[in-house]
């Protein structure tokens, strides 16, 4: 579904040259879960933008769902992104004044596809919100926030879902709900999902876990307890 090949991002600050990326190569099929974590500075949060769409490599090609993306330009890099890409951040960026139906149908609707009622109550209905569908963000929990923010990725039925810290602001019980909830859908669904988290608890709900250092892959662990991640984790950050 996502594959990344010799994938490089370099950036300029000032007279140096930054390597963010040095050379990544992965496969991500389709119907997985697959967690990317690294110490601060590591390059996980620019391969998940490259992966995205997001910004564009220095060098090498990144494939979603068997589009090369090296070949669009920026309004193609748009469609691609509108119609088979979805985001979930760390904040839930809703609408105050907008209720949760609303929220969900928004981004679609600024793109000028209408969403029709039967797709944004099944929408809601994915994420367990079917009865909050006329509750506002602020009559509406942490979690059942970012689940509003997670029915808005899957409305316009993504075939990657990017998700980039999505439990960071949520505590521990809310936390494993979200978790579980991206589960399910990986599971019962077949949604392919790909998340950045610094967190060894929610990466162990992940099929697989790719580590990065200094812009490389270092190591992959698959099926892995929380336990191990973050014992192998404290591993490279000790090599840094």
């Amino acid at each position: 579904m996502v594959s990344l090949s010799d994938v490089r991002m370099e950036y300029e600050t000032g007279p140096q040259r930054v390597t963010a990326l040095a050379g990544v190569t992965e496969e991500l099929p389709a119907g997985t879960f697959t967690a990317i974590m690294g110490p601060s500075g590591s390059g996980k949060s620019t391969l998940l933008h490259c992966a995205a769409g997001l910004e564009r490599p220095t060098a090498g090609e990144v494939e979603i769902d068997g589009v090369p993306l090296g070949g669009l330009d920026e309004t193609g890099l748009t469609v691609l992104r509108r119609e088979r890409v979805g985001f979930v951040f760390q904040t839930f960026n809703l609408i105050s004044s907008l209720t949760a139906e609303q929220n969900v149908a928004l981004p679609a609707r600024l793109a000028g596809r209408r969403i029709g009622p039967g797709e944004l109550s099944a929408a809601l209905a994915q994420v367990g919100l079917s009865d909050r569908a006329r509750h506002r963000p602020v009559e509406l929990s942490g979690g059942q926030q970012q689940r509003v923010a997670i029915a808005r990725a899957l409305v316009t039925r993504p075939a990657v879902l990017f998700a980039d810290e999505p439990t960071g602001a949520l505590d521990g019980v809310t936390s494993r709900q979200v978790l579980a909830l991206m589960r399910s859908l990986v599971d019962e669904q077949g949604q392919t999902i790909v998340m950045v988290t610094h967190d060894p608890v929610a990466a162990a709900v992940a099929d697989q876990v790719l580590l990065l250092t200094d812009g490389r892959v270092v190591d992959r662990l698959e099926a892995a307890p929380a336990e191990s991640i973050a014992a192998r984790m404290a591993t490279v950050e000790a090599t840094c």
